[in-house]
């Protein structure tokens, strides 16, 4: 992603939007008041609450910084309604070393492997792209390991 070709879904700039306003004006507000509250305790160098809040205030700025960034040069992808082939967007159920797992593919600057969201860049989404119900899909798990993948289900 050190390209800034970023790629969400509808869903995944929404959920952006939402974090970035939410850090932007209630966590600012409340980390603000944390250091104030903080310097009114006096000598400020030997103070854990104040340097504290602002470790805090640092990253927050920090995913500001980065939210902001992947909003302006985010391209949207539109999930086809109808397709019978995985896309970005889509929702794959696969059996996958004997047991069945589903996938969402979305773009990288989205993806939440324990939510089930996985990157199209990642082996696996990548193996996943283009293919259809049915197709048996070999390649390089999380792991590192071979693994075979049957798509069993695709929905959008």
């Amino acid at each position: 992603m050190a390209d800034g070709n970023f790629i969400l879904t509808q869903e995944g700039k929404d959920n952006l939007e939402k974090e970035l306003h939410y850090l932007e004006t209630e966590k600012r507000a409340e980390i603000g008041e944390r250091i104030k509250v903080a310097r009114e305790f006096g000598d400020i160098s030997e103070n854990s609450e104040y340097d504290d809040a602002k470790n805090e205030q640092g990253m927050m700025e920090a995913r500001i910084a980065e939210i902001s960034r992947i909003l302006s040069e985010a391209t949207v992808v539109n999930t086809p309604k109808r397709s019978s082939r995985v896309n970005i967007g889509s929702v794959v159920t696969v059996t996958m070393g004997g047991r069945e797992r589903v996938f969402t593919i979305v773009g990288g600057a989205e993806s939440d492997a324990a939510a089930g969201k996985i990157s199209n860049e990642s082996p696996v989404g990548a193996a996943l792209l283009g293919r259809k119900k049915g197709d048996v899909v070999e390649t390089t798990g999380p792991t590192g390991r071979q693994v075979t993948i049957t798509i069993e289900k695709i929905d959008h």
